[in-house]
This record gives C-alpha cells, structure tokens and sequence, in this order.
C-alpha cells in the first residue's frame, strides 16, 4: 500500500499511511474542508436534509 498523501510506502502503525505527520495532513485537509463529495444539483443537499430530518431520534 501506498501512502495517499507523499506516495511512500505505508508503515503499518500509520496505515495507510508512511507516517504520523502523513495523517495529521490528512486530517487537516478533513477538517478545511478540502475533501467533499461532488453533488449534482442544488436539490441533491434538500434531499438528503430532508433524509436526515426523517431519521428517528438518538436515544441518549
């Protein structure tokens, strides 16, 4: 396996990644946002908010 980040080949402690540092990138382009999932239209994001508001509530 190799690392998606720097291409390197993955450490099993970090898999899939080489290393630390590599999945602290990855998580920060998590967290910026940098990684989404294209829709197709405007209605795409009503229809899966409307999915959501349909789901039964989390007991706590």
């Amino acid at each position: 396996m190799i690392c998606p980040i720097c291409k390197k080949p993955a450490a099993p402690a970090y898999r899939p990644f080489c290393s630390r540092r590599c999945a602290d990138v990855d998580l920060g382009k998590w967290l910026a946002g940098s990684y989404a999932v294209p829709a197709d239209s405007p209605n795409d994001l009503d229809e899966a908010a409307r999915a959501l508001s349909e789901l039964p509530p989390k007991p706590h």
